[in-house]
């Protein structure tokens, strides 16, 4: 039953990965031009989808974070998941962006200042004080139920699993309802997820038509850096990390599990959409039910290791443009705009384009308005494969945080009690 189970789950995803492959064809064939939309057309399909999933994940990630709470036999065990969780974003974050800090060094991406640089208008964005309040709380209780108050809606999961917990806990109608709904939601995720094939080939018709020409123009420089990066870090970076919290045997796990949110990820380019997923691969790995409920929507929002990548190549770029060198001298205050523009501010309600605005107002505070475009078209080049590396990460973490949680034999554990 279990290689049954094995080859059926391969087998969707070569199916997933083919219809990624026919909608890019697809786009390529059918371009957007003065005269037509080309495959652009086809994008609904791929908005189905990922609608569906965003309808669900509020829901799952509010049952699964107050369950996880909530039926907690020791409530210093979820502030030690919470701790070694954020302490563990926040590393990988800052590895990511040193990463790709020397590899700016070595590639630089612009090597010709540019002459002539179009200017956009900057846009609303949230104050600092606002954006403050916004990283708590939300107006009202309604503005907690949409996938842009996740970082809100988290807060007031965990407050609302405490004070289940404090009222009796997983003994209580309540923690037994929540502990129920997340198991519905999983159940609802699989119904959906029949549909992928037909989203995913909508979503890459649409991206290459979309996006075809600018890949190869004056931004290809960046992109050959930056998605191979992003693929060798799969494959380095991501077995250590595994190793480092599963121990024997983690690598080899991790790969049979990772592939699916991967896809998934890369699909939709949204780490929020990737949660129900996520939490599939989890399960089947044999990661604690109140880690992976806790890991998981928390690394939608504040996981970012690919943005650190493209936060730190956004400043080379624009340096380059201007005829700015990149020095180490410089290494620091990099590192630290690229952790907190993409994992402190990434999920916050209200915040726009903060990660622009950081790099902007610190780095090129006179040229702010010619920057602005440059690090935003960017953005949207490298978003797919960011994505891939924010969400898949989110599921590699999970094993860190069951080491220091569960510990170091968890997944041997796991494993045993499988078979």
């Amino acid at each position: 039953m279990e290689k049954r189970s094995v080859a059926k789950n391969y087998a969707f995803l070569a199916i997933m990965l083919g219809s990624m492959i026919l909608g890019a064809i697809v786009g390529w064939i059918f371009p957007v031009t003065e005269e037509s939309a080309g495959a652009t057309v086809l994008k609904p399909l791929g908005t189905v989808f990922i609608n569906m999933m965003f309808c669900i994940v509020v829901p799952m990630v509010f049952a699964s974070i107050a369950g996880a709470v909530a039926n907690m036999e020791s409530r210093k065990r979820a502030g030690k998941i919470m701790g070694t969780t954020v302490a563990t974003f926040v590393i990988t974050g800052a590895i990511a962006a040193v990463i790709m800090f020397v590899l700016m060094k070595v590639f630089p991406p612009v090597l010709t200042a540019w002459n002539e640089i179009p200017a956009e208008e900057m846009g609303e964005y949230a104050s600092m004080s606002d954006m403050i309040v916004n990283f708590f709380t939300a107006s009202d209780f309604v503005g907690l139920l949409t996938r842009r108050a996740m970082l809100p809606l988290i807060v007031f999961s965990l407050l609302f699993g405490f004070a289940v917990n404090l009222n009796g806990g997983k003994e209580t109608l309540v923690g037994k309802f929540l502990d129920d709904l997340t198991n519905v939601m999983m159940k609802f995720v699989q119904i959906i997820t029949y549909y992928a094939p037909i989203a995913f080939f909508g979503f890459f018709a649409d991206l290459v038509a979309t996006y075809g020409p600018q890949i190869t123009e004056s931004y290809g420089r960046a992109l050959i850096v930056y998605y191979p990066l992003c693929f060798i870090y799969i494959f380095t970076a991501f077995p250590l990390f595994a190793w480092f919290g599963g121990g024997k045997g983690a690598v080899k796990v991790m790969f049979q599990h990772i592939v699916k949110p991967a896809v998934v990820s890369l699909g939709t380019c949204s780490s929020v959409a990737t949660i129900p997923t996520n939490m599939e691969e989890a399960q089947a790995t044999g990661i604690s039910k109140d880690v992976s409920d806790m890991v998981l929507p928390l690394g939608a929002t504040m996981h970012m290791d690919g943005s650190c990548f493209s936060c730190v190549l956004k400043i080379a770029f624009v340096f380059g443009v201007f005829g700015q060198k990149l020095s180490f001298s410089q290494l620091i205050p990099i590192v630290l705009v690229a952790v907190l523009s993409s994992v402190g501010m990434s999920g916050v309600p209200g915040g726009g384009y903060i990660g622009e605005y950081i790099i902007c107002s610190i780095f090129f505070p006179e040229q702010m308005e010619l920057a602005f475009p440059i690090l935003v078209t960017i953005g949207n080049l490298v978003d797919p494969p960011a994505t891939m590396i924010n969400s898949a990460g989110d599921y590699v973490v999970s094993y860190i945080v069951s080491r220091f949680v569960d510990g170091k034999d968890w997944l041997q554990k796991a494993l045993a009690a499988k078979n």
